[in-house]
């Protein structure tokens, strides 16, 4: 990466870095190999062609640098160590074979109760947010800002300005590997403006009543659409212990002329015990939408009924979505979880339907996290039904 295709947010923790008095550097850091296979088109499992794999490296340090400030540096690094030549063809993310970012780099300042953190960061709001799910997160340059003077109560202003991610409002999406980072230029810098003139976001997110957290928030996206986000999340205790109750409603005005707002809502309950989880939700989305209702950055939704591998179905318009899910920690064995999902889209053009049900084994040795998922995907328009296996590798140092 070029010296002139360094963001602002680099250049600042690099100036931090020379002239600061920086104290209690710490480096962290993680090590991954990511591998999935399926058996779409007229290929088998572990085909070469629909097979994809890539290793990643992710470097952070992190220090005071003075006066009560923090600041942040990492790297992320991809690489296919070959595996192309033989055992896959695609891979998780970007276009090359080897390529490199500065994923974060940040300067945070407390003063009293409020917060000011500016440069490359990680980002978590209902409608623009660092995914997760893939071998690279997405982050963004932004300056954020939070305050809690009032009492359990957290205020956040954020204005975000670029980001790097394949996403922009209304793609829809599913089950593609790549879709964290910009391929259009990830062999050099792949951060690129966030939609036109950047986006505002503000937000609430208060325990103030009794039980529930709940969170409000405005976006606007400059020239590109205006959108609310309401969230309430209740623990029943005082009905039965370990049950809870979610409710969330959406609504997103583009300022396209002639575009209908797209909106969403969705409940969900759930109920926990000792080494066991479950939970059901239900969403419906406007069909008249004019775009999906999802992270504008790339391609999840925060909907309750989110699939776990094949988005960008139950934020579409006039979809219809039903989500279960379960979770079992067999203590000194492994964590178990299976996960349903049903999303039927019914709009004046179209009508189709996604089924997926995955099952995951997660188990921890020492440093390494290992993860092996299976995924059973069927789609309404698609001529074959889709077995899916993935292997997640995690190093973390």
């Amino acid at each position: 990466m070029k010296l002139a295709k360094l963001s602002l947010a680099a250049i600042v923790a690099l100036g931090v870095s020379a002239f600061a008095d920086v104290q209690n550097v710490k480096f962290s850091g993680d090590a991954k190999l990511y591998y999935g296979t399926d058996d779409s088109g007229n290929n088998d499992l572990f085909d070469q062609a629909n097979s994809a794999g890539q290793v990643a490296l992710d470097l952070a340090a992190t220090a005071d640098v003075g006066d009560g400030a923090k600041a942040k540096l990492a790297i992320t690094m991809l690489d296919t160590l070959g595996l192309e030549n033989n055992l896959v063809s695609n891979v998780w993310e970007g276009n090359a074979q080897n390529q490199w970012w500065v994923s974060e780099a940040w300067l945070a300042k407390t003063i009293g109760n409020t917060t000011v953190k500016l440069g490359r960061q990680e980002i978590d709001t209902p409608l623009a947010f660092t995914e997760k799910w893939s071998i690279a997160k997405n982050t963004f340059d932004a300056a954020v800002v939070l305050n809690n003077d009032l009492p359990q109560t957290t205020l956040v202003a954020a204005w975000i300005g670029q980001g790097n991610n394949a996403g922009s409002l209304g793609t829809t999406t599913s089950g593609a590997y790549a879709g964290i980072v910009n391929t259009a230029n990830a062999s050099t810098d792949p951060f690129t403006t966030f939609a036109t003139e950047g986006a505002y976001a503000v937000g609430a997110i208060t325990k103030a009543i009794p039980n529930t957290t709940a969170q409000v928030w405005y976006y606007n996206v400059a020239e590109v659409a205006t959108a609310w986000w309401l969230q309430a999340d209740v623990d029943l205790k005082e009905v039965a212990s370990g049950l809870t109750f979610g409710v969330q409603y959406a609504n997103i005005d583009p300022e396209a002329t002639g575009a209908d707002n797209a909106s969403a809502w969705a409940v969900k309950v759930g109920y926990g015990m000792e080494n066991l989880n479950v939970s059901a939700s239900y969403s419906s989305a406007d069909e008249d939408g004019a775009v999906q209702v999802a992270n504008v950055a790339g391609q999840q939704t925060k909907l309750y009924t989110e699939a776990w591998w094949n988005y960008g179905w139950v934020g579409r318009a006039g979809a219809d979505s039903f989500h279960i899910d379960a979770s079992y920690n067999m203590e000194n064995i492994a964590d178990f979880a299976a996960y349903y999902t049903y999303a039927d889209v019914d709009t004046a053009t179209v009508d189709d339907s996604m089924t997926e049900f995955t099952v995951t084994a997660s188990k921890s040795f020492g440093s390494l996290d290992a993860t092996v998922a299976y995924i059973y995907t069927d789609i309404d328009s698609a001529t074959d039904d889709v077995n899916t296996i993935q292997v997640y590798l995690t190093y973390n140092f």
